[in-house]
């Protein structure tokens, strides 16, 4: 039972990294495209510049809960994923210096190299998020011993570049909703015809996507024996279409949690459909990590399941007064008291 607790946890954990990152790594990747002025450009690093950073907890929490009550699972991962993660891990690190060292020099280049690195910061992990998942939906070769059998370039099959660019496409909706809400005048018509635009190819894309995970994944076994579970693609669908409703609507603030619980319901449906699973083996079933010989013991899972209790929710109230607190457009008088 605690196995299954922390297992629906270590998935709402990534889905809330997915949702609150997402933004951000969706309008980094816009940067380029929307921003034509210095001064917008400065609005849509602004967008995100009370909120990146504390998003990024989320993924730390995810990879803590997966160190810490799956052990096995995050060892697999670690060293068969070593590849990728690094690059994730660096492409993070450079975004966050992007945020703080483009401002220090009065420099045009300085900026432009800096917005450069920005826009790849944020669309290399969108890139490699969705790369990585796809994949452990799909099943990547590793023994009983978890050793890796495969290659950096062996995660890059149809399957593992589809899940690449929905989640590039997911993101970017995502941000441009997020700088609609976030700005005002011509930078927010723009960011609403990109919303506009990205919408009917992120409909097909996932369409695309569900096809393929019939023909490369096990995933619609578990919602075959649990038809309940169907809720989760409907939810996820129901958030898409919500999404364009309320963008058309104007109710830009419903369009972001619609696109939300889009996410959300798209994360819940790829990991539930893994369970048990966590780790698929493509070479032999029985090497497959799953929620129960991959966990730490009981006695250290009800520990964190109390300390978890106690902390997220103080968390996301946390969170909730932040995006209180900084909810109102960025305008250009309020730059000259932001850093970036």
């Amino acid at each position: 039972m605690l196995e299954t607790i922390w297992f629906v946890l270590w998935t709402l954990l990534w889905a809330v990294y997915f949702v609150l990152d997402g933004f951000d790594l969706g309008l980094g990747t816009l940067l380029p495209f929307l921003g034509k002025t210095e001064e917008e450009r400065r609005i849509m690093y602004n967008a995100a510049g009370p909120f990146w950073d504390g998003n990024e907890v989320w993924l730390i929490s995810a990879g803590g809960v997966t160190f810490a009550a799956f052990p096995k699972a995050y060892a697999v991962m670690f060293s068969a994923l070593y590849a990728p993660l690094l690059i994730l891990l660096f492409a993070l690190i450079f975004r966050a210096v992007s945020f703080e060292f483009r401002n220090k020099v009065e420099s045009a280049a300085w900026r432009s190299l800096w917005d450069g690195v920005h826009f790849l910061a944020n669309l290399i992990p969108s890139l490699l998020l969705g790369v990585a998942f796809a994949n452990l939906f799909m099943g990547i070769p590793v023994d009983a011993q978890g050793v890796y059998h495969g290659s950096l370039l062996g995660l890059l099959n149809i399957y593992g570049l589809a899940g690449g660019v929905f989640f590039v496409c997911m993101f970017v909706l995502h941000g441009a909703i997020w700088l609609a809400v976030k700005s005002e005048g011509d930078l927010q018509t723009r960011a609403l015809a990109a919303a506009t635009f990205v919408w009917p190819i992120m409909l097909a894309l996932l369409v695309v996507f569900l096809v393929l995970t019939a023909f490369y994944t096990k995933l619609y076994d578990n919602y075959l024996a649990m038809p309940a579970l169907f809720i989760l693609p409907l939810l996820a669908l129901a958030g898409l279409l919500g999404a364009r409703c309320m963008l058309k609507h104007g109710k830009l603030w419903l369009a972001w949690g619609c696109s939300a619980l889009f996410i959300l319901g798209v994360t819940f449906f790829g990991v539930m459909g893994m369970f048990p699973g966590m780790i698929i083996s493509s070479l032999d079933p029985a090497a497959t990590v799953t929620a129960f010989n991959g966990s730490s013991s009981p006695l250290t899972l009800k520990i964190m399941l109390g300390v978890a209790l106690v902390m997220v929710p103080l968390v996301l109230v946390y969170q909730f007064w932040a995006y209180r607190l900084f909810s109102h457009p960025v305008t250009a008088k309020d730059l000259d008291d932001h850093a970036y």
